[in-house]
């Protein structure tokens, strides 16, 4: 007896796979991603670990801060309290023993958990983020869709925007967006919360993205017109809203989705940027204090939820790819 795999080819039914056999090809990938994100976490966490304990100051002096009325009695006491006199490869492997059981540890500066500090900072960061990726998306759909195969002098300004959009500098370009809208028009306010204090930093955020996103999924668009499917599809009476949309467009998105997860994923980065111009609360800001002031815990607490993040966004990405390219669900 004969059955069929996708594609109409027959093969033997004693050659198709046995269920065990299926369940081990599902379980070996999400064997192997759940490896690679657990690498990615240690490493990260482990190079911050070094390269904060590789920098000048001392973090007794930071807790201190500015009071020179400290006894050495004082100082002592810090040190027992944090740990701070063991050796440095004892207190890594202390942290990621506390990692293990979910303890983040306590700031030295906030004197409260590093968890509760990065819950109360979060929510703000993920709305920004969430909003700039939002509006990123759609202006890419918008700009790619209207300027693939078109003539020269519709692409040419617009590639040119682009090419400006990736090159200026986020904090140059939110202080621009500031004094125009904020100080000149008057249409948003310059600090505060609410949609209206969300419009510019998200638009900050997501000028670089449409700038590269939109350009790889153009150049896509133009090369799936170009394939032999989309003839087919003309000589079958197809028009053209309904081959850019319905063929086009999905051979073109899967760069687009890949890139669209890295650069999600480092987004933290230019939040970090963006609250700072705005004077936003969120990570950024409390990246910013504890690195100053050699807040280690805090910050490695940052780097775990940012790396962590990134790895969320690539898995979303591979859910993604079978919706946009049917083969990959047969495979």
């Amino acid at each position: 007896m004969t059955g069929a795999f996708p594609g109409g080819i027959a093969v033997p039914e004693d050659d198709a796979p046995d269920p065990v056999t299926r369940r081990r090809h599902l379980l070996r990938p999400a064997g192997v991603r759940f490896a690679h994100s657990v690498l990615v976490l240690w490493g990260a966490i482990t190079l911050t670990f070094v390269a904060l304990h590789l920098t000048r100051g001392s973090v007794v002096d930071a807790i201190i801060g500015n009071n020179t009325q400290v006894t050495p009695e004082t100082r002592a006491e810090i040190v027992r309290e944090y740990g701070l006199g063991r050796p440095v490869w004892r207190q890594y492997l202390d942290y990621l023993g506390r990692l293990l059981h979910g303890d983040l540890g306590t700031s030295y500066q906030l004197q409260t958990t590093v968890a509760d500090a990065i819950r109360s900072q979060l929510p703000s960061t993920l709305a920004l983020m969430s909003a700039a990726t939002v509006l990123a998306v759609v202006l890419t759909l918008l700009i790619a869709l209207l300027t693939a195969g078109r003539s020269p002098w519709i692409r040419g300004p617009i590639a040119f925007l682009e090419v400006v959009g990736v090159a200026v500098p986020q904090f140059w370009l939110g202080i621009l967006l500031l004094t125009v809208f904020s100080f000149g028009l008057h249409w948003f306010s310059v600090v505060g919360g609410g949609l209206s204090g969300l419009v510019l930093p998200a638009v900050t955020l997501a000028v670089p993205l449409v700038g590269v996103l939109s350009q790889v999924l153009r150049e896509g668009l133009e090369r799936a017109l170009d394939e032999t499917f989309s003839l087919t599809a003309r000589s079958r009476g197809a028009g053209a809203t309904a081959l850019l949309f319905r063929h086009a467009l999905r051979h073109a998105l899967a760069p687009v989705v890949t890139l669209l997860g890295l650069l999600v994923g480092a987004m933290t980065g230019g939040a970090v940027i963006v609250e700072q111009v705005y004077s936003r609360p969120g990570i950024g800001q409390l990246l910013l204090t504890a690195v100053t002031g050699k807040d280690i815990p805090v910050v490695l607490g940052i780097v775990l939820v940012t790396a962590a993040f990134y790895v969320v966004v690539n898995l979303l990405v591979d859910v993604v790819y079978p919706l946009i390219d049917p083969r990959l669900r047969a495979s």
